[in-house]
């Protein structure tokens, strides 16, 4: 049975391969949330995640004759990278199967220690039927991301870490998908100090393990859909969810607004790139769903930080649109010279900067003679954006 001094063990094997992230207070988050609120910054981790921890010592614990075999696992890219990088350390082979719209900078990471990739199915849980039967067909030891002990008590060493440099600690949030990472911590956390409330957090758009703890029993979910890809789980499991609800006392869930608006939180007033599956806990917080929390002393999990860049322009762009960083405006103008140029001089002295344009004179709704302007613009929030709008009603540009 997995126990503490089993995660003490785990910390021992580990200690000259990760590195024991930051713990630091978060001053702009904990004055939205009125608690103290501390980040550990997993994210800053070696592969950008926390699953190298359970990789790492997975594979320290196999035998000789398991290690000349190599090793498979499935994922969706944090634990893929552990598990390669893991391989390597120990010089053996390892083949990693990723769900086919896994991210290329995921790719890419996990090749770069030496990995062989091998894309198959539409999420994890296909992934992951297809590592099983490769394995054993290749005669390969299957590394699961969180249904093993040795993994689970390698992600529990974050706890131990946390209890290092903060030993009054009223709460910590973590990120769930599968929930090798919450079962460790929670584990480690109850053991040592029974009073902190452990609290788990996944995304709304893979409910099966938060399904699953509120009735008390695995419940798969159909489909998964979230930006959060690393906590994209459709299955629940037995063993994890066994120990969630042993040791864990709370489980909500987020949405991918909320996760996108920490996402970008984090970005802008803590300078850190954070995923969406490492983002949930600040979401959680941000958008007022741990009240409870108010006055306490809070640790949140920033569980990785492999962003893939094109989602991460996407939330930063409309980030800035629902923030009033950013507007757009159609206008029709009578198609002639000088009517472009009356319009640009009004943004001017409203001091709206343009950032692209569009002309469109051909459109099927425009009149002949007219012409349709598209304009992307900065702009200094709402009220400035209200502004905007009511000049260029007042001159004829927009209607209603």
């Amino acid at each position: 049975m997995l126990n503490i001094e089993k995660i003490y063990k785990a910390q021992e094997r580990i200690k000259d391969v990760v590195v024991n992230t930051p713990f630091s207070y978060a001053p702009h988050l904990s004055e939205m949330a009125e608690a103290d609120v501390y980040l550990k910054k997993e994210n800053l981790q070696v592969t950008g995640a926390f699953k190298i921890r359970g990789a790492y010592n997975k594979i320290a614990t196999l035998t000789q004759a398991q290690r000349e075999c190599g090793v498979v696992a499935a994922s969706a890219g944090n634990h893929a990278q552990g598990v390669a990088l893991s391989a390597s350390k120990f010089g053996i082979k390892a083949v990693i199967i990723m769900p086919e719209s896994t991210p290329l900078t995921k790719i890419n990471g996990v090749k770069s220690y030496g990995a062989e990739v091998i894309l198959a199915g539409v999420n994890y849980d296909e992934a992951y039927a297809y590592a099983k039967e490769y394995g054993q067909k290749n005669s390969l030891t299957f590394v699961h991301p969180f249904e093993d002990e040795e993994v689970i008590a390698g992600q529990g060493t974050v706890a131990l870490e946390i209890l290092e440099s903060c030993k009054e600690l009223d709460a910590v949030v973590i990120p769930v998908g599968g929930g090798g990472l919450i079962s460790g911590m929670a584990l480690a956390f109850k053991a040592i100090n029974p009073k902190i409330k452990v609290i788990g957090v996944g995304a709304s758009g893979a409910p099966a393990l938060k399904n699953s703890f509120e009735k008390k029993v695995a419940i798969d979910s159909k489909s998964v859909r979230t930006i959060a890809d690393g906590i994209a789980v459709r299955d629940a499991s037995k063993i994890t969810l066994a120990h969630m609800l042993e040791n864990v006392d709370e489980f909500i869930s987020v949405d991918d607004e909320e996760i996108a608006s920490a996402i970008l939180f984090l970005l802008e007033r803590q300078k850190l790139v954070v995923e969406g599956a490492g983002a949930v806990g600040v979401a959680a917080l941000m958008h007022k769903k741990l009240e409870s929390l108010k006055g306490k002393k809070v640790a949140v999990v920033l569980s990785g930080g492999n962003m893939d860049v094109t989602l991460l322009s996407v939330i930063i762009e409309k980030g800035l649109l629902k923030s009033g960083r950013k507007m757009m405006i159609t206008v029709t103008l009578v198609d002639k010279p000088g009517s472009l140029k009356r319009f640009t001089e009004i943004l001017e002295e409203l001091n709206a900067n343009i950032v692209h344009i569009a002309y469109d004179r051909t459109s099927v709704s425009l009149e002949y003679g007219d012409a349709n302007v598209t304009v992307h613009m900065e702009t200094k929030g709402e009220e400035h954006q209200n502004k905007i709008r009511k000049v260029l009603k007042d001159e004829g540009y927009l209607r209603g």
